[in-house]
């Protein structure tokens, strides 16, 4: 019972590598910060489901203040990496994307050492090391026919992902240690959507909401489930594992995203960057067994 949470941890990788796919079918024409209000709302649906279906819903009335506010500081970084993320999708390509969103495990290794008290071995220290030379092999610059006022934008918002995704690891491990992980996911996914939609308005884009195909709002509305299952399973793990470990493996999504942008958008990996995910994928797996 005390290794479920590495099979949480493998379901939160593989429908996290779903999500990016689908995710960024969604935002072909649709802007990137109107395609999170919306899928938002999708896995705000599917995580209070998610409450009412195991009867955790009784449990909000005992939480305590500490856990709301670490609650609260980690739905705002999620929707700050959410936000990054997407636009990244949107600008730049899937392959170069992903790897630096990844990279976030790096950075939260160090803060669970810093602030969770958790060990760094030496195979963690190996691993965070490949994890690094591989990113580094993976980035590339986007090809020169792209418009030079975007050429290099999507990668300062692959980075701002990456940063807002470690305080998120961090930040919501202390605040679902003292609540049930499904009700945490939905506070956490109720202050994603009211951050996002202030976005919508603050930049003045609701009026995009009438123009979105109805094809593309099947794809928002299907990465949305995806996410709401990743965030289950990664939270889930998250409360019952160490953040060390259970963050690099969900990071394992990389290997599902990367196959299907093979096959849906034809994107293929040069033998740098195919060198650079394997470094990835050793570094992980050393990780795991560290």
């Amino acid at each position: 019972m005390n290794a479920m949470w590495i099979v949480f941890a493998f379901g939160s990788a593989l429908f996290a590598g779903v999500t990016s796919i689908l995710a960024k079918c969604g935002i072909r024409e649709t802007d990137s910060t109107v395609e999170t209000a919306i899928r938002t709302i999708v896995v705000l649906a599917f995580s209070w489901l998610m409450v009412f279906a195991v009867g955790s819903q009784d449990q909000i009335g005992a939480i305590d203040r500490k856990t709301l506010l670490f609650l609260l500081l980690s739905g705002l970084a999620t929707g700050a990496s959410w936000l990054c993320y997407f636009k990244a999708l949107q600008l730049g390509d899937i392959n170069k994307v992903v790897p630096i969103d990844k990279s976030s495990t790096i950075l939260t290794i160090l803060l669970a050492f810093l602030f969770l008290h958790e060990a760094i071995s030496w195979r963690k220290a190996i691993g965070v090391v490949l994890i690094a030379g591989g990113t580094f092999l993976m980035i590339e610059k986007k090809n020169v026919h792209v418009k030079q006022t975007e050429g290099n934008s999507w990668l300062l918002y692959a980075v701002g992902s990456a940063v807002f995704a470690s305080l998120t690891s961090i930040l919501g491990k202390v605040g679902i240690s003292g609540v049930e992980s499904n009700l945490g996911t939905a506070i956490r996914t109720s202050i994603v959507l009211v951050m996002a939609w202030v976005m919508v308005f603050a930049t003045g884009k609701q009026h995009a909401l009438r123009q979105i195909a109805r094809q593309e709002y099947g794809f928002i509305c299907l990465s949305g489930i995806a996410t709401g299952a990743s965030w289950l399973c990664y939270y889930k793990a998250l409360q019952d594992g160490p953040a060390s470990v259970v963050v690099p493996i969900d990071k394992l999504s990389i290997l599902v995203t990367i196959v299907f942008s093979y096959f849906v958008f034809h994107e293929r990996l040069t033998k740098k960057s195919a060198v650079g995910l394997l470094f990835m994928i050793a570094g992980t797996l050393i990780m795991l067994v560290a």
